[in-house]
């Protein structure tokens, strides 16, 4: 099964991957990895745990060297322009790195100081109205919601306005309500021309938030399409004379499974 290849790279590519493979001793974690994202979209990389997600996240974002291939992210080569590449991301991991025993309109004034921008207070109330969170602005972080919590940590992100953001497992131990939020703030991101590229293993935060969608599955893109694209690569299932879509959670076990077993042969 495949789709058609995105477009050839053009000036509204924020991300260019070819060939990239990465190892760690022995253990090949990517093996040729070959991803176009579009600039102001949200590009949704699914994949189990160890399927060279996080892996591929830190070498667009200059945090690991690959052993082969190419990638530019806004335009810069990763191996020779780093840090021009480091002044075009932001990277939030899977856990919000914000310092409990300030205030969320603290954190935010901080990070703006630290990349020495001017009128970091106006920066931080820009953000915390952006994010619904300036009722809170002046509570502790402690007090926070992990939602909420989240939500201060993108917010954080966007000090400096990076036109391309990696949200690596965002989502991953929130509750549903909590989850909800951090789902409209990266809409928002996108509303506001942002490209973000996010990992995830929740085939549903995939599906609600993402215009393009790959799999990632033992180090190789394995599909890369639209969901609907993703959709009919599977027959609708047929149950009483009604028509059923396939989810894609169907199109994902489908598709992982089909990949396992032809390496095993």
């Amino acid at each position: 099964m495949s789709i058609p290849p995105a477009t050839d790279r053009t000036d509204q590519t924020a991300i260019h991957v070819r060939g990239l493979e990465k190892s760690f001793k022995e253990v090949k974690v990517l093996r040729g990895v070959d991803v176009d994202v579009a600039r102001g979209s949200i590009f949704a990389l699914l994949g189990s745990n160890g399927a060279g997600k996080t892996t591929l996240v830190k070498i667009l974002s200059t945090l690991l060297k690959a052993d082969a291939g190419r990638v530019e992210v806004n335009g810069f080569d990763v191996a020779t322009r780093a840090a021009d590449v480091r002044e075009s991301i932001s990277l939030t991991g899977q856990f919000a790195a914000v310092d409990e025993i300030l205030t969320g309109r603290e954190n935010l004034t901080m990070v703006a100081r630290l990349r020495h921008l001017k009128d970091a207070g106006t920066i931080a109330d820009q953000l915390l109205q952006r994010f619904s969170l300036t009722a809170a602005g002046s509570r502790r972080v402690a007090t926070y919601s992990g939602g909420m919590r989240r939500r201060l940590d993108i917010a954080m992100s966007l000090i400096g306005n990076p036109p391309i953001i990696f949200l690596d497992e965002p989502t991953t131990g929130l509750d549903p309500e909590a989850r909800l939020e951090v789902w409209s703030a990266v809409r928002e991101l996108a509303t506001g021309g942002t490209t973000v590229l996010l990992t995830t293993q929740y085939l549903d935060e995939a599906e609600q938030l993402a215009e393009r969608i790959a799999i990632l599955h033992e180090g190789r893109i394995i599909v890369n399409g639209t969901l609907d694209e993703l959709k009919r690569l599977l027959p609708p299932a047929k149950i009483e004379y009604v028509e059923k879509q396939p989810t894609l959670e169907d199109v994902f076990l489908s598709l992982v499974g089909t990949a396992s077993n032809g390496e095993k042969r």
